[in-house]
């Protein structure tokens, strides 16, 4: 963010939760105004057909960048740190999983996937990138450097998620980074749990890394983003692949996005230190078998997490002793705190039911009893607690019946 004539700062290293703040943030440039303008653009005019002939202007088309949308990456780009060297806004989560995958596949190519991916990337994989005769290959979240056995002749990609969506594996990414990366494949990685203030994916050897700024960027429930940050080996094939799609997402999208990045370091921290908290208490409840929860001690990935990243979001699963799914969606119905939505990183806490056994093709879904995920909000902890043990009552009473 510049300021006059004054020292802008671009030598001082800064902290994450004052580069959410100040990223892509020039005053001096919009006529002092504090956040950078909304621009609603299609058209761009050329001061002589000799400009327009060279293409000489830094706006050429709505489509292919704004003050608005640079703003925006400018500021994204300043949070993944130095490794980042391009990043693309796509209107949805998905709509980014699959412009990154297209950036770096192509017939006839192999991908390899992690077995506790979104549901979405797999629908993506096995139904859209088979039909451009592209296979793809599940594999157990937990291998580790062992990627490099599975990795084939015509492996140009191995996409990470950790945690793993729902079931919160923990993934070894700097060992599978590694192996991939002596094979020469790209490795792909959704970060929305943690974002870049939490992980810097591309500082553990991913090369394309991925949110649903829907969730925590956005963080209010109403915004579809999404964003994919890439280093110099990816950056130019993502950014062409993203033009040549026709892939924008629209001003106010990108403001709503913008304006929610700013509040990022505080919210997450809420996120973060309620979710823990609400954690605890549930381990300590008689109805729970297991907490699903990496910031935990008692989760497998623990360690890892310990290692790699520096805080964690509100999303965690809890695995209930068994109980007839009555009892499961009388629990649910109870809550009146936690809304029953699938999407989550907003300010609201959510709660759904799931069931990764129908979709598991490398590993084995065999929790010991009925799973459901939480997002814990930015409400009170005491009054998310208190609702949650009138969802136990309600489980209690159903499971009499």
């Amino acid at each position: 963010m510049k300021k006059g004539k004054k020292n802008d700062g671009a030598s001082r290293s800064r902290q994450p939760a004052t580069k959410v703040v100040t990223g892509g943030r020039d005053p001096a440039s919009n006529h002092g105004f504090v956040n950078p303008p909304v621009y609603h653009a299609s058209t761009v005019l050329y001061p002589s057909a000799d400009d327009f002939a060279a293409r000489r202007s830094r706006y050429q088309y709505g489509r292919r960048g704004t003050p608005t949308t640079e703003a925006l990456e400018q500021a994204l780009a300043e949070l993944e740190g130095p490794h980042c060297t391009g990043v693309a806004l796509l209107p949805s989560g998905l709509a980014a999983i699959s412009a990154a995958l297209f950036s770096v596949l192509k017939a006839g190519d192999h991908v390899l996937v992690t077995d506790s991916a979104y549901g979405p990337t797999r629908n993506f994989c096995d139904q859209v990138l088979a039909r451009f005769g592209i296979g793809t290959t599940y594999f157990d979240p937990l291998v580790g450097s062992a990627i490099a056995e599975l990795i084939q002749p015509n492996t140009k990609a191995v996409y990470l998620e950790s945690p793993g969506s729902l079931s919160f594996e923990m993934q070894d990414v700097p060992a599978i980074a590694k192996a991939a990366h002596a094979k020469h494949a790209v490795v792909l990685l959704d970060n929305t749990w943690a974002t870049p203030l939490y992980f810097r994916a591309l500082d553990f050897g991913v090369d394309l890394s991925i949110q649903a700024g829907t969730k925590y960027i956005g963080g209010h429930a109403d915004v579809m983003i999404g964003t994919v940050s890439a280093n110099g080996t990816t950056a130019a094939d993502l950014k062409r692949t993203v033009y040549l799609n026709g892939w924008c997402v629209g001003p106010d999208d990108v403001y709503l996005s913008q304006r929610g990045l700013r509040t990022l370091a505080v919210r997450l921290d809420r996120h973060y230190q309620s979710g823990i908290a609400v954690a605890k208490w549930l381990e300590q409840r008689p109805e729970i078998l297991r907490l699903l929860h990496p910031a935990l001690p008692s989760h497998p990935g623990h360690a890892i997490w310990q290692r790699d990243f520096t805080g964690a979001c509100g999303l965690f699963s809890v695995v209930f002793k068994p109980v007839p799914q009555q009892a499961v969606h009388a629990f649910l119905d109870a809550l009146e705190l936690f809304g029953i939505g699938a999407s989550w990183g907003g300010y609201e806490s959510l709660a759904i039911p799931f069931d990764c056994a129908g979709v598991r093709t490398a590993t084995h879904w065999a929790p010991g009893g009925p799973a459901v995920r939480l997002h814990i909000g930015l409400e009170a902890v005491e009054d998310l607690i208190a609702d949650l043990e009138d969802g136990f009552a309600a489980m209690a009473a159903a499971a009499r019946v």
